[in-house]
């Protein structure tokens, strides 16, 4: 039985995600006639027609969308084997593919990749930026080996470890009559000025759990993209909301002209956790890579 190719996955996948021939053999570096023959190779060996074509675009059938899933199981599987067997060479060697949310990257991947580095200078790390569901979308079809997640968040499908914690603190104008004094708690905020990220951000559900509920009224007319954004907002008198304690000492907020006081509801607001598959190979060299951002973290603390 012939069985199909790596590069003619490769090829396929590439066509879905682009819904172009040219453009797909530009992200494969092929021509546009390789490709082709590549797929009509493919679409032979398995005795079906993957790819609906006409003179507009191109989009994969029903038995294809569904083979697609499988297909980026395969190259996962293939991928953490070659990786695994290069990782003979020496630990964390050669490239890695992790995920990071926005809400955790800027402040912590600035504070560990040095020391990453340093002890593991031949790791190539490819570093991917997303909200949470789309970062497990990708952990699951293997385009990344691991990802950086702030917990509670459903991962049961996934092994995990948390090594950091963190609390969150209120962002207030420097004018705001709550601006100074100790830790506050959420039931002495005015929630009509609470300003939330947008749909989508785990630091939104968080927040709200925070407060022990989730019919806070918030002020939903303003939803920040981003920290920053809502650092802006805030700066600017246009209500208050929280940050992570891993982002106080960043450059966001020493260039943001605003008042922080810690959340007194008992913490940890949000743990930070390492995700990857169940079945990656090199589940060896993420427990080093724990080792070193759990080492790191506790010496800046």
């Amino acid at each position: 039985m012939k069985l199909p190719s790596i590069r003619q996955l490769q090829y396929f996948l590439a066509v879905i995600e682009e819904r172009h021939f040219g453009r797909a053999a530009k992200t494969c570096f092929v021509t546009q006639s390789t490709l082709s023959v590549g797929i009509q190779e493919l679409e032979n060996i398995l005795g079906v027609k993957l790819l609906e074509r006409n003179k507009r675009n191109v989009m994969p059938t029903s038995l294809g969308l569904a083979l697609a899933d499988i297909a980026h199981q395969v190259i996962a599987t293939t991928t953490d084997l070659v990786e695994q067997a290069q990782g003979e060479n020496g630990p964390l060697v050669g490239k890695f593919r992790l995920g990071v949310i926005p809400t955790i990257g800027p402040f912590l991947l600035p504070r560990v990749l040095p020391n990453i580095r340093q002890h593991y200078p031949k790791l190539k790390l490819q570093l991917i930026e997303d909200q949470t569901a789309r970062l497990i979308e990708r952990l699951n079809s293997g385009q990344i080996d691991c990802a950086i997640l702030a917990l509670p968040y459903d991962i049961s499908a996934f092994e995990s470890e948390v090594f950091w914690q963190e609390i969150f603190y209120v962002a207030f104008p420097p004018n705001h009559p709550l601006s100074k004094g100790a830790p506050i708690l959420s039931s002495e905020l005015p929630m009509n000025e609470v300003m939330l990220l947008e749909e989508g951000h785990c630091m939104r559900d968080h927040s709200l759990k925070a407060f022990h509920t989730d019919n806070k009224q918030h002020k939903d007319t303003v939803q920040g993209t981003s920290l920053y954004t809502m650092m802006e907002m805030v700066a600017g008198g246009e209500g208050i909301t929280f940050i992570p304690e891993m982002a106080i000492e960043s450059a966001l907020i020493e260039r943001s002209n605003i008042c922080l006081r810690a959340l007194a509801e008992q913490g940890p607001h949000r743990e930070i956790a390492l995700v990857w598959r169940p079945t990656f190979l090199r589940k060896n060299n993420l427990q080093l890579l724990i080792k070193v951002m759990k080492e790191t973290l506790s010496q800046q603390a």
